[in-house]
This record gives C-alpha cells, structure tokens and sequence, in this order.
C-alpha cells in the first residue's frame, strides 16, 4: 500500500494509504504546490469535482483547504472503498463524499455547477477529450478546471488555457471559459 501526503491547509502533513494499482497517478506534491498557487489556498465557499478522482490526492487537497463541498468520482470499487476509507479518517464526510460509477456517464447526469473541476484521467482512451467536451454544463461562471494530461487537450471553443506548466512526464494546466 501506497501513500499520499496532503501538503496544506487543515490537514496538512497528513499521509493516506492509497492502494497499489498500476493505474494511480497520485499528483505530485510539487506539482499540487503549483495548482493550489493557482487556485488559492482557500476554498472556502467553493464546490470541487475530483472527476477521475484516483488516489484522492486533489480532492482531498482541496477538503484541507475548506472546500464547501468536494465529490470524488471513481470507477474502481476497491479505489472508491478507499477514499471513503480516507474520508473517515480525516473526518470530513460533512463536506466530502465518492461516488462510485463512470465519469463520463456522471457528467451525462449530473445537474450541478462547481467552482473547480479536477480533470486526471487515465491517458489511454482520449478520456480528458471526451471530458472536456461535456464539462461546460456543469462549471460554474467564473470556475476554473485543472487538468493533467501526457497529450496536448482538443479545447471545445468555449474553454481557453490561463495557464501551464510542466514537471517532469506531468504536463498540467488551468482552463476558464473564453
């Protein structure tokens, strides 16, 4: 078993058990330092999707820094069963909840607007793409989506780049709408 360290906010230094899977990404620290620079490093009032949720290391980074409401999105049950496992332990099931089913059947249903969307799908089946095409309908006006990614993102017209950056193999950005 793995771990993931949550380096700010409430929860700071804290480490979670993630499990061994060859498909887990967990983001790296530096990397996090960079998004939540972009993002501020408080979220209080905001709602946060973790889309491909994975190891939980956004979602969890954004419940440290007092997100009203995070949803984690995982399709792997044991994956799911874990972050629920880590939501117990930092206590945050007020604030923080997984749903367990496919990302891009939750875009197709869900009503909801959030603030920030966490996009770190698996590179392998043009996943980011086919999320980025249906994600307009649930960001809200003035929201933000992070996204990591190993191939450059066709852009619907609506979603323009604010910024970039690159840390080792891990190429990531920040949208906002045009």
């Amino acid at each position: 078993m793995g771990k993931i360290r949550i380096i700010g906010g409430v929860h700071r230094s804290r480490q979670l058990p993630v499990l061994d899977s060859k498909d887990l990404r967990p983001t790296l620290d530096r990397v996090k330092e960079t998004v939540f620079n972009w993002l501020g490093q408080d979220l209080t009032g905001k709602s946060c999707l973790d889309l491909f949720a994975g190891s939980g290391s956004l979602g969890f980074e954004a419940c440290s820094r007092n997100a009203t409401k995070v949803i984690m999105v995982e399709q792997n049950v044991k994956v799911a069963q874990q972050l629920k496992n880590n939501i117990q332990l930092l206590k945050v099931e007020s604030n923080c909840q997984v749903l367990c089913t496919d990302a891009l059947i939750y875009l197709q249903k869900i009503l909801d607007k959030f603030d920030v969307i966490m996009l770190d799908p698996p590179y392998q089946g043009n996943l980011l793409n086919k999320a980025l095409e249906r994600i307009d309908q649930i960001l809200a006006e003035n929201g933000v989506i992070y996204i990591e990614y190993e191939i450059e993102p066709c852009l619907p017209d609506t979603l323009m780049m604010i910024k970039n950056g690159k840390a080792g193999n891990v190429r990531f950005a920040l949208l906002a709408r045009s």
